[in-house]
């Protein structure tokens, strides 16, 4: 037996595995990437080329993370080859047709959002010239097209979390509080990824004004997160029976509670905290520093959406 995880027993009643939480993780970074980015790009000063480098961070991680994590989910279905029913058999009254119909719609405006960022690289002096009117287009219609993207991704930021809420025969998943915790967490996670790969990648055209507000709402949106986990947990317990029953156990038992204390709370929203109050400005607005603070997020929101993928499958009552 694993002294750490406990007896492998306690998980055969999981049915989605690792690659349905990286896709959970993958989907909230791409909305929270996109969300920022779109933030940023609308702050005085930020909206015309050439454009500041957590702009083009997010204009990449959007497509690119939620490309990934679709792969991820076609993978892992039973037969991924028939994935492609999914976009033409709608039911309106489920929430995963939903979630669909705003990925088919988000997808493409996401990519639309990289062209117009990226016009120079890609089409001006790329191999995507014919493209040229798309960009044109994506720059011309910017703002519309920046507003459609931010609702999109809000939707999809939320709607993982909503999926997982419809299982009504799992306590810890069938909580109203989820879309909302996912929504945050996700927002988080885009945050994170944009400074990470704004500082690492594009650091000569990166505002350091740019880079301090960003690291600052990132605090904001790591209390948000720790009040919903709070306010789950207090629901469960109020509703009592068995439902206060998972919540205790998936607070307390096994490997599963010890990735939520040490690697959730713990790593991933009372470390980020913490540091930011207690280190001087200076050190806490370094650039070594808001990349190290954003890599600690981006674990404890992986190990969140993990936690709440497998605990809520093993502890049912």
């Amino acid at each position: 037996m694993n002294q750490i995880w406990g007896s492998m027993e306690q998980y055969n009643t999981v049915v989605w595995h690792w690659p349905i939480a990286v896709y959970l993780f993958l989907a909230g970074l791409s909305a929270g990437a996109i969300i920022s980015a779109i933030v940023i790009k609308w702050m005085k000063g930020n909206d015309v080329s050439p454009w500041d480098g957590i702009i083009k961070a997010g204009a990449i991680l959007a497509p690119v993370t939620i490309g990934v994590g679709l792969l991820l989910l076609i993978t892992d279905l039973t037969r991924p080859l028939m994935f492609w029913k999914l976009l033409i058999h709608y039911n309106f009254g489920s929430v995963m047709t939903l979630g669909v119909l705003a990925l088919f719609v988000y997808f493409p405006v996401v990519l639309l959002f990289l062209l117009g960022v990226f016009k120079k690289e890609l089409v001006e002096n790329g191999p995507f010239k014919f493209l040229a009117p798309i960009a044109d287009l994506a720059l011309s219609q910017a703002k519309l097209i920046e507003s459609v993207t931010l609702v999109l991704a809000v939707g999809v930021g939320a709607y993982t979390g909503f999926l997982l809420s419809a299982m009504n025969s799992f306590p810890l998943l069938n909580t109203p509080i989820l879309p909302a915790l996912f929504l945050a967490s996700g927002v988080s996670a885009g945050i994170s990824a944009n400074l990470v790969v704004g500082l690492l990648f594009f650091n000569s055209s990166t505002n350091e004004g740019n880079v301090s507000y960003l690291h600052g709402l990132d605090v904001k949106v790591i209390f948000a997160e720790l009040f919903f986990l709070f306010i789950l947990f207090v629901g469960m317990m109020y509703q009592g029976g068995a439902t206060a029953h998972v919540a205790k156990a998936a607070l307390s038992t096994g490997g599963l509670s010890t990735l939520l204390w040490f690697g959730v709370i713990g790593l991933g929203l009372i470390l980020p905290i913490g540091l930011n109050f207690a280190l001087p400005h200076g050190v806490k607005h370094s650039q070594g520093f808001v990349i190290f603070n954003a890599l600690i997020v981006l674990v404890g929101v992986m190990a969140l959406r993990y936690y709440i993928l497998y605990a809520g499958q093993t502890f049912v009552g």
